[in-house]
């Protein structure tokens, strides 16, 4: 059984007669039905009823038909596929986005290159804190969304992204939030810290602005810092777009703390300066450029 012979199948088909099929595949009409024979002799399976005036198939040939389609268009992928990739099209781009950071916008953007090429297989990953710059420096990434702390700005190219506010918070019901008053060091010690762990291979490393001498529970990500908080059973900094539901409800509450204001954070889109970026990787930079 050849990808030739299905064809001449599906031609047989959707032009209704052998004579149709031969013009289509600028074939001989004696070719089509030589061909068509040698398919159902292989298979053992007679695909088309010859009684009538125009070819009909058979019960059997009926289910053949819908296999055959199915593979005809993977077969026609498959070829765009190779086309793509001959045509400088990467095999796979690596996105990594640091876990304050929203999705959604980096998502839409990809969305929009993938249906531009097909081919390429987009990976994407969630990292906190040095995880993002190490996979880039580590050459796996092309692309990070992170802030440049740790980043040896001489080996990168790096633009501003977008801005990224982490605000300390707790659940309405948590001690320090039944107050507005500011909170010291000291009075925050007795209540337990939620932490996000670093996800670079450094170590099970906690994140920043750990309160010195606290109390403290390390999670891996924001998603279960997150159930934490809301059960009442700490408190923490959280990127405040993951939280704004909670906030305007007045579940969760701003805390009043010493030396932990709200941070602005500034995240950047960073890449190589010493790797050549591919046709997809190029396009996606460029489309984070112009957002």
């Amino acid at each position: 059984m050849t990808y030739e012979q299905l064809i001449v199948l599906h031609a047989i088909v959707t032009e209704g007669t052998f004579r149709g099929a031969a013009e289509k595949l600028h074939k001989s009409q004696s070719a089509i039905s030589h061909m068509l024979k040698k398919l159902e002799t292989e298979i053992d399976v007679p695909l088309l009823s010859r009684a009538a005036y125009r070819p009909k198939l058979t019960p059997e040939g009926e289910v053949f038909y819908r296999q055959a389609t199915r593979v005809m268009q993977q077969m026609q992928h498959l070829g765009n596929m190779a086309k793509n990739l001959s045509a400088g099209q990467e095999a796979e781009v690596f996105l990594a986005v640091t876990a304050t950071f929203p999705l959604k916008p980096v998502l839409d953007i990809v969305g929009t290159v993938r249906a531009a090429y097909p081919a390429t297989h987009i990976r994407l990953a969630r990292e906190s804190m040095g995880g993002p710059i190490e996979q880039l420096l580590r050459h796996d990434a092309d692309i990070i969304i992170a802030t440049m702390d740790g980043v040896p700005v001489e080996q990168v190219e790096a633009t501003p992204f977008a801005e990224v506010t982490i605000m300390p918070v707790a659940h309405r019901d948590y001690e320090p939030a039944r107050s507005a008053h500011m909170k010291t060091i000291s009075e925050m010690q007795s209540y337990t810290q939620i932490v996000v762990a670093d996800s670079s291979s450094g170590g099970f490393v906690q994140s920043r602005g750990l309160l010195p001498g606290g109390l403290r529970w390390t999670v891996s990500d924001f998603a279960a810092k997150k159930e934490i908080l809301l059960a009442g059973m700490g408190w923490g900094g959280i990127p405040t777009h993951m939280i704004e539901q909670e906030l305007e409800s007045g579940e969760l509450v701003p805390l009043n703390m010493e030396g932990y204001q709200p941070l602005r954070s500034q995240v950047f889109q960073i890449r190589r300066r010493d790797r050549q970026a591919g046709t997809v990787a190029q396009c996606i930079w460029e489309k984070l450029l112009a957002r």
